[in-house]
């Protein structure tokens, strides 16, 4: 019994140190934002004058209105569109066989090894050939082909560790494939469905090399390249620094607070099997 209640009470301290340490960051540029211009930051200690002002600075300065909207385009459209894929392609690879089946899914498997900066500067040119380049396309497309290797991945996961009964049971009462699919093994699949949604999106917002190489355009780059080039130009103003970085935080962390109970349902419940 003893020990039991020390592996708990250490257990439960490594939760607190852990969820201390994920949240010191965050904690820290919010007091850094509130600090005067003229004030200079000193760790976590509040600042003798609190400043809102740096967001309104950041925000018109960097013009974050555009650049917000623009990330939100991008995310709305990769996510769902990357998303439907990657359902599509696990339930192949999970529940269907098929010629040069395996061939075919160590292809999608070496996108998660294969950095893709590799693939950056010739994926420039050929969008600039086409004419996508500085374009929201030509920042969705290659996006959601960046999250598909992961996602087929995933679902294949997922849909392996269903029950084959189930399946087998639709396939009798005379379901199809697309019946089985959509009306059998995606409710089920929900959390999952749910955790790789979260997982596209924050990567999607945070994304910054594509959009840097690929979107030139104020009017097309997204709010991480944004901030890149409001940082190098404004490197001495650390308290509007901090605001902008929180602002371009903050949608992330919104999506993902909201979604959380589901996020970490489908991290537990089977979506790594198999």
């Amino acid at each position: 019994m003893r020990n039991g209640t020390a592996s708990r009470v250490g257990t439960h301290a490594l939760l607190l140190l852990s969820g201390v340490l994920a949240v010191l960051p965050f904690v820290s540029i919010g007091l850094i934002s509130l600090y005067p211009p003229d004030q200079a930051p000193t760790g976590l200690a509040l600042p003798h004058t609190i400043n809102f002002g740096n967001y309104a600075r950041a925000w018109n300065v960097a013009n974050f209105s555009t650049l917000l909207r623009s990330s939100g385009i991008v995310a709305l459209v990769v996510v769902p569109l990357a998303g439907l894929i990657c359902i599509l392609t696990g339930y192949a690879f999970g529940t269907m066989r098929f010629r040069c089946m395996k061939p075919l899914f160590v292809l999608f498997l070496v996108g998660l090894l294969m950095p893709f900066e590799a693939t950056i500067i010739p994926l420039y040119y050929d969008l600039r050939a086409i004419g996508l380049s500085n374009t929201y396309p030509g920042l969705i497309l290659p996006e959601a082909a960046l999250f598909v290797s992961f996602g087929t991945f995933w679902m294949r996961a997922q849909f392996l560790s269903t029950s084959r009964a189930l399946v087998e049971a639709a396939r009798l009462d005379g379901a199809n494939s697309w019946t089985t699919l959509w009306r059998i093994l995606v409710p089920g699949a929900m959390p999952a469905i749910t955790t790789m949604t979260v997982l596209f999106f924050i990567w999607s917002w945070n994304e910054f090399l594509l959009a840097l190489v690929l979107a030139s355009d104020p009017s097309v780059q997204t709010a991480p390249a944004g901030l890149a080039f409001f940082f190098g130009e404004h490197v001495t103003d650390v308290p509007g620094l901090a605001a902008a970085a929180f602002i371009v935080t903050t949608p992330a962390l919104i999506v993902y607070v909201l979604l959380q109970r589901s996020f970490i349902q489908g991290v537990t419940s089977g979506g790594v099997k198999g």
